[in-house]
């Protein structure tokens, strides 16, 4: 799908247009009145529905021109530059996506095709209310002290702190002003000469090369690695204002909407006001606000948001941040399969930005890179201020006498006592959503599953649920199996974060205790409200899955207690090491980040295990290169290609004949030196009702592997019941 380079075309001129819908072509129009630039947002006839679409070049005028349709109209946002085509061009290249596909990800903001919308704001009249009351005079107080500013009626009153019929009563008497106003206005200006917080010297040399960087206007990416706490924030909110004194937009992405408020605060703290948002905790209005605004100049000069936002149409990019760039959360595993970690760096290599990566435990992938030269790397070794690392210890469970129902180690125990004795925060941590992973009946020995997924059901005893993490079906908790009917002999097996906290407050009766989990919170609002609660010192005890990991300052924080760090070891991941060390390094990070020194105490039945005393011994660069020697003789990523084809229908025959049949014309694969395992049932063989079946695709580094599996697998017609995915660079293998 090649654009022309020309820019503009006339009335009638036909026009090729990209259009959302499913469709594998550029479809012909005719250019509407008044003409269009090329990357024009537009609306277009397809059969008897009105599109979105862009215009992407010259059309080509190879069939009846006389049924050519007229381009509807041109939308009042700013074109698709050609830099963003480019990006939407080469990552569909790159994933193996259709066109449509990637347009539908770079426009994504509701309303589009609207017209601007007005919205009633109201501002200081030219006449005295006849009557002064308080509630009135507090209204013009507020005008007088912003100067003049409009507010909408809610702000206004807000502020003021009177009812919205107060306002209506002063705009009778012509006290203030009604007026009509468009709803999507740019954000407020951000000052990158608005001094920042006082660097140590090993900040403040970080800074100065990301400062050269940027000023060199050029690509490139540094690997910035730092123990937690040791102010990588500060470190790359210097080369965002490096960024804005060159007129060039910043964004920044991170992992979790969770950890957007604070890091908002802190950027507000630093620039003197907010900058845009884009995730799914931001209103509908705001995204279609930020979406505009980021294409209209200066808009939007700094956008922090969750990995999509990369899609956004920047006018002049100039740094991308990835925060905890080793986060799995920036894989999108639905839909269009992505890596934002990756794409980061192609839209930076396009648009001649920088890129800083910023983790305390980088991806084994970006490590090599830096390790190779591809990417710089700046190291923070010190933590900021006061704290200092944690100390990291084993507690040996084969030496630990535990009742069978107990995950708490008495050692465990006994220091979280202490901690609380001093006035001090415990966090203990376990991987594991829900109550129990497993409800088993003991009479009869059937595990509850899921009815449409071949996954057990994980009981939420706070919400008196079984859910499937699969596929989000639940059903009650049931008293009878299901299999024998048996009653009462249901019995939940393992432990999770809910059965954690019920042990907690049996053994810490007297201790507040707060529990951190992703799907106990209504919305990202509640969530960010207890994170702050936390942080404030209202708990004793902090119960929590792999949220807690990521990113939060507790500074009473002095404990953490580790339930099972084995859990991530087992399974045939090639990434199980990598990221039971680097979860293990997250969360013990999270102690001691102020004067008091932190202690990590992590529960292991097999402290001998390498990856256990790596993370032990706090050696990172000989953990990774013992892991680069481990991936390199396997030929697996990064030292070797991968792809994952994932085959889904209702029909279990089908998808297996279909994918035996893929495995035998395996020629256009092996062409390239590549090999293919499987087919094999996925390891969760149904979700949703169909069946799942994978084949695995092994490459050298260097070939043209994505040429090779799209050749390989356009030898089939797909029935109509059956999906295919492929999955460039998989991360998880489910």
């Amino acid at each position: 799908m090649s654009s022309s380079c020309k820019d503009f075309f006339v009335e009638n001129e036909l026009v090729a247009v990209l259009t959302t819908q499913p469709l594998d072509r550029l479809l012909d129009y005719r250019a509407p009145e008044g003409g269009c630039h090329a990357g024009a947002f537009v609306e277009v006839p397809l059969g008897p529905r009105k599109v979105l679409g862009v215009v992407w070049g010259a059309g080509r005028g190879d069939f009846d021109i006389a049924k050519i349709r007229q381009v509807i109209r041109v939308l009042d946002v700013a074109p698709m530059r050609a830099e963003m085509q480019d990006f939407l061009r080469r990552a569909a290249d790159y994933t193996l996506t259709p066109m449509p596909a990637m347009l539908r990800l770079a426009t994504r903001a509701p309303g589009l095709s609207n017209p601007p919308s007005m919205q009633k704001v109201y501002r200081q009249g030219h006449v005295a209310p006849a009557r002064m009351t308080d509630a009135r005079k507090r209204v013009l107080a507020v005008l007088e002290d912003y100067g003049g500013l409009a507010f909408t009626l809610g702000e206004l009153a807000e502020q003021a702190g009177v009812t919205p019929s107060v306002i209506k009563g002063l705009v009778g008497q012509g006290a203030l002003l009604e007026e009509e106003c468009p709803r999507d206005l740019p954000f407020p200006w951000l000052d990158p000469d608005r001094g920042g917080k006082a660097l140590t010297d090993e900040q403040a040399n970080a800074v100065e090369v990301l400062r050269d960087a940027i000023r060199g206007g050029d690509y490139g990416t540094t690997l910035l690695r730092g123990v937690t706490g040791s102010g990588k924030t500060e470190v790359y909110l210097e080369a965002v204002a490096e960024s804005l004194k060159r007129r060039r937009q910043a964004l920044v992405l991170l992992p979790e909407i969770a950890l957007t408020s604070e890091f908002i605060t802190r950027v507000e703290a630093r620039f003197g006001a907010k900058p845009a948002e884009w995730h799914s905790g931001v209103t509908m209005t705001e995204r279609r606000r930020t979406w505009k605004m980021v294409g209209e100049g200066g808009g939007a000069q700094v956008v922090v948001g969750a990995r999509s936002a990369l899609f956004l149409p920047f006018q002049n990019l100039g740094l991308i941040v990835v925060d905890e760039e080793h986060d799995n959360s920036y894989k999108q595993e639905d839909g269009v399969l992505y890596n934002a970690r990756d794409m980061a760096v192609l839209r930076a290599l396009i648009c001649g930005a920088q890129v800083v990566l910023a983790s305390a435990t980088p991806s084994l992938e970006s490590w090599a890179n830096a390790e190779a030269g591809k990417y710089r790397r700046l190291d923070l070794t010190a933590r900021f201020g006061a704290a200092v690392m944690p100390e990291m210890r084993a507690i040996d469970m084969r030496c630990e006498t535990l009742p069978s129902s107990r995950w708490i180690s008495p050692s465990l125990q006994g220091a979280v006592n202490a901690r609380i004795a001093r006035g001090q925060q415990a966090l203990l941590f376990i991987n594991r959503r829900g109550y129990a992973p497993v409800t088993l009946c003991r009479a009869c020995g059937h595990q509850i599953g899921c009815d449409h997924c071949d996954a057990r059901m994980v009981e939420h005893r706070f919400q008196k649920r079984l859910v499937c993490h699969q596929c989000g079906e639940t059903k009650p908790v049931t008293q009878t199996c299901p299999s024998c009917g048996a009653e009462d002999r249901l019995a939940a097996v393992g432990p999770g974060v809910e059965r954690l906290t019920e042990e907690a407050q049996a053994l810490f009766p007297d201790a507040r205790i707060a529990t951190l989990s992703s799907d106990m919170f209504g919305s990202a609002r509640a969530l960010k409200e207890q994170i702050r609660e936390i942080a404030q010192g209202d708990t004793d005890i902090v119960i929590g899955t792999q949220l807690v990991a990521k990113g939060h300052n507790f500074p009473r924080l002095t404990l953490v207690g580790v339930i099972d760090a084995d859990l991530g070891l087992q399974g045939s991941d090639l990434r199980a090491a990598e990221r039971t060390f680097q979860l293990m390094r997250q969360v013990a990070g999270r102690a001691g980040r102020a004067e008091a020194r932190g202690t990590a105490l992590l529960q292991t039945f097999q402290p001998e295990h390498p990856v256990i005393r790596a993370i032990l011994s706090g050696n990172e660069e000989g953990f990774w290169r013992a892991e680069a020697n481990e991936r390199r003789h396997a030929g697996v990523p990064p030292f070797g290609r991968m792809a994952g084809i994932i085959l889904s229908s209702p029909d279990a025959q089908q998808v297996f004949d279909f994918a035996t049949e893929l495995a035998r014309l395996d020629a256009p694969v092996r062409a390239i030196g590549a090999q293919v395992f499987g087919p094999a049932p996925a390891p969760i063989a149904r979700i949703r009702g169909r069946h799942r079946v994978r084949l695995l695709v092994k490459a050298p580094k260097g070939v043209a592997l994505q040429g090779a599996v799209a050749k390989w697998v356009a030898q089939l017609r797909i029935p109509a019941q059956l999906r295919l995915s492929i999955d460039i660079d998989p991360q998880s293998f489910y």
